[in-house]
């Protein structure tokens, strides 16, 4: 019974519960339903306003874009009214440079015309003149018994015989008085350049011969088999020349600097006596290194003559090296000084650049001293020199012209053919063998006899002048000047010779009569 009863508590209690679930489930969903309600009312109210909002929006951008829309028209059509009014300006102008280019045609026609009537009536007077010019000429050439062809030859060999004659006394006149004003200045301006410089001229020759207490010294200079020789060849690449001169020998090369070593050295060998290989090589390099010393304060000494700072070093060792080069017996390295300064007083006195001609005329023979190494002529060889070692184009132009090799582009490269020149032609400065001297005055006199009408040709005063006698009958007064120039442009092309050559040109005529 208690169970019974047990149970019917526990199910009074489970409908109790099923009663408060079922309860609470069904107010849930009441108030659920409620929430739901006012979530959906207040999404449709939410919805609406965004709705309202979004046209509200969409018609302010409608009337925003209308009025760009007016905006960009009224821009758009002003611009249109612009380019119209542009348009209707250019018309007019070009409608009135239509009506000028149709006037100025209407005018050039009517010039035309013009020009055609005047060509039609100059035609007919140039017929009428012809006719004219036909009769005159008949009538001249009957008259003068010569015809038209001849009178032209007549009158322009008459013409062209008055002409030559005027002109060449024109010229007479004009290279007269040039001459006479050139050779003044020049003469003052050289005259007062030599007399402020005064300089020794002393003609050095290269020593090649030893001389030799015995002749038994060329045996032992000749060795064993000739191995002191070849030993001496090999250390100073000169030649030993031992022939039967008493007492001396001779070296031989091309090589000033090889030359002077050998020499200082062979001079020590003989005067100590002890001549072997291993003494040679010792003695050889000595004199080797006095050289050099010897180059390098040549070197110097000229820079320091001349005032000339900062040279490279290369042409300080080739100036010096010219102090062993002789040409026609000058010393080279004192030519080369004087040079610079007969260029420097040139160059003061005719307002050149001072320093430009005093460096060009120390530096204008520096290819002497390598020419035994380089093929050309040395001033091509200088002026290479001098242009690898940064001189300015003006300075190597100056070496490179000196002796016409190439075309002077300043007045400093004139200067300093001018005073090498007047270096070299100084009395006593050079010394030149009888040989070379007769062949050139013969190659003179025989170059002015050349010309046809040439009777005589004598060159006097050391081949300083030359004096030619013409034939008077073959050649008149007027030609000869033409032939002094003639003659006087061919020496130039054809000899070389210092200084300048003087062209006297003789006509004379004699008339021989006898009395009976």
């Amino acid at each position: 019974m208690l169970q019974n009863i047990s149970l019917m508590v526990w199910l009074g209690i489970l409908g109790v519960a099923l009663v408060a679930i079922v309860g609470g489930y069904l107010l849930g969903k009441k108030a659920a339903e409620t929430r739901m309600r006012s979530a959906q009312e207040e999404a449709e109210s939410s919805r609406e306003r965004l709705l309202r909002q979004a046209e509200d929006e969409a018609r302010r951008i409608v009337l925003e874009a209308k009025d760009k829309a007016l905006e960009l028209r009224q821009e758009v059509e002003q611009e249109i009214r612009q380019r119209r009014r542009e348009m209707e300006r250019q018309e007019e102008r070009l409608q009135r440079r239509q009506e000028h280019l149709e006037r100025r045609l209407e005018q050039l026609e009517a010039r035309e015309r013009f020009l055609t009537q005047r060509e039609e009536e100059l035609d007919r007077r140039a017929a009428e003149l012809e006719n004219i010019e036909a009769t005159y000429r008949s009538e001249l050439e009957r008259v003068a018994g010569m015809t038209s062809e001849e009178a032209r030859e007549e009158l322009l060999r008459r013409v062209a015989q008055e002409t030559r004659d005027e002109m060449a006394r024109l010229i007479r006149e004009i290279e007269e008085e040039a001459r006479q004003q050139a050779q003044e200045r020049a003469r003052e301006i050289i005259t007062l350049a030599m007399e402020r410089l005064a300089s020794e001229h002393v003609a050095e020759t290269t020593v090649t011969t030893i001389s030799l207490p015995s002749d038994d010294m060329k045996g032992r200079i000749i060795g064993r088999q000739g191995r002191n020789i070849r030993a001496i060849e090999n250390a100073t690449g000169v030649d030993i020349i031992v022939d039967d001169t008493p007492e001396a020998i001779t070296i031989s090369s091309f090589d000033p600097v090889r030359r002077e070593i050998a020499r200082r050295a062979l001079t020590r060998l003989v005067q100590d006596g002890r001549i072997h290989p291993a003494r040679i090589e010792k003695e050889v390099e000595k004199a080797r290194l006095e050289v050099e010393e010897i180059i390098l304060k040549a070197g110097e000494e000229a820079m320091l003559e001349t005032g000339i700072a900062n040279l490279h070093p290369d042409l300080v060792r080739l100036l010096g090296q010219l102090k062993f080069r002789s040409s026609y017996g000058q010393n080279q390295w004192a030519h080369a000084i004087e040079v610079a300064h007969l260029a420097a007083l040139l160059a003061a006195e005719l307002g050149a650049d001072v320093y430009i001609a005093k460096l060009s005329g120390l530096l204008h023979d520096i290819g002497k001293a390598v020419t035994h190494e380089m093929e050309g002529p040395h001033a091509l060889v200088g002026a290479e020199i001098a242009r690898r070692c940064g001189l300015p184009e003006k300075v190597v132009n100056c070496i490179a012209s000196h002796h016409g090799e190439e075309e002077p582009q300043s007045l400093e490269a004139i200067i300093v053919a001018i005073a090498d020149a007047i270096s070299g032609a100084r009395p006593g400065a050079r010394r030149e063998s009888l040989e070379a001297y007769i062949k050139r005055v013969t190659a003179l006199e025989e170059l002015a006899k050349s010309f046809p009408g040439v009777e005589e040709a004598y060159a006097i005063q050391a081949g300083r002048e030359v004096r030619i006698i013409v034939k008077p009958d073959e050649i008149d007064d007027l030609g000869v000047i033409e032939l002094s120039r003639q003659i006087a442009q061919k020496i130039e092309d054809n000899l070389e010779y210092p200084g300048q050559i003087k062209v006297t040109v003789i006509r004379e005529m004699r008339a021989t009569e006898y009395a009976k």
